[in-house]
């Protein structure tokens, strides 16, 4: 198919996720970012695709409509079906799988390709993608170890994520979202939110030759339509406000985040907070 098509396609794309049925407007905005993504990267009708961190496959249904009915999307996150709200990892899969785009696509949640036990002969992928998921990686080391054991098995790396370098004042309250929840993950208060290691473009770009990849390719990407910076604040102000996470904290952590915190709520709207930009970096 014709890869601007794609962007035509997001309504239909949209609509036959499980997700729609509670959030139609967001879930749109969010399958239109996608297919912008997808539909500036270079992937033939027919080709196999791996996703790291699918979640709820947002990202895999537009790549499985790029690849048709001939190809092939392995979807694979570490979390559990059960894991998601409004709608679990398990019910938008089931939702997707039951549609005519299921053929395409094979699900593998609890899945952690670090296991010896995960493995595929090289070069059985065309492509390997991650979007939007690696912040939730629980260190960088853990990151890079993931792209380097993919290496063998892709010959194309497609990688987005947020970018830390505001280029507006209404996108600070977003990035202090962020740095507050990486610091107090990185102190040692461990959950399971999205954000657990952010880190900047440049250190992906200092990652990748660790791990055997060769960058040839990076761009700004758009995130105008989307609601990211609202959900940030949000759940950056509910994770201080679990008393347990923060007493773990050591004092001049724990202090410094409230006072973190206390400017997040002096410039933080309501609603409305504008998301971070983001990049593409593409790797062979």
């Amino acid at each position: 198919m014709n890869h601007s098509d794609l962007l035509a396609k997001a309504p239909s794309l949209a609509a036959g996720m499980a997700a729609a049925d509670h959030s139609p407007d967001i879930q749109l905005s969010q399958t239109r970012h996608r297919a912008a993504l997808v539909a500036s990267w270079h992937i033939a009708p027919g080709s196999t695709v791996l996703e790291l961190g699918c979640g709820q496959g947002d990202m895999t249904a537009v790549l499985a409509e790029a690849v048709g009915p001939d190809g092939r999307v392995v979807a694979v996150d570490v979390a559990d079906p059960s894991y998601g709200t409004p709608v679990t990892l398990g019910e938008s899969a089931a939702r997707l799988a039951a549609g005519p785009l299921g053929p395409r696509i094979d699900f593998r949640f609890g899945t952690d390709v670090l296991d010896p036990s995960v493995d595929f002969p090289e070069s059985t992928f065309d492509h390997v993608v991650l979007a939007h998921c690696s912040w939730y990686f629980a260190s960088l080391g853990q990151l890079r170890d993931t792209l380097a054991r993919v290496r063998p098995w892709a010959r194309r790396l497609w990688f987005t994520e947020w970018d830390l370098t505001p280029a507006s004042g209404d996108q600070l309250a977003h990035l202090l979202a962020v740095l507050i929840q990486g610091q107090i993950e990185a102190a040692g208060s461990h959950g399971q939110g999205n954000v657990r290691t952010p880190f900047s473009r440049e250190g992906l770009l200092r990652l990748l030759p660790e791990a055997g990849w060769t960058a040839d390719g990076s761009e700004p990407v758009d995130t105008e339509e989307l609601q990211d910076g609202d959900w940030e604040v949000a759940a950056c102000l509910d994770l201080v406000g679990t008393e347990e996470r923060l007493a773990v904290l050591p004092e001049p952590v724990r202090q410094l985040v409230l006072s973190q915190v206390d400017v997040l709520r002096a410039i933080a709207k309501p609603r409305g907070n504008r998301a971070l930009a983001a990049y593409s970096v593409t790797a062979r």
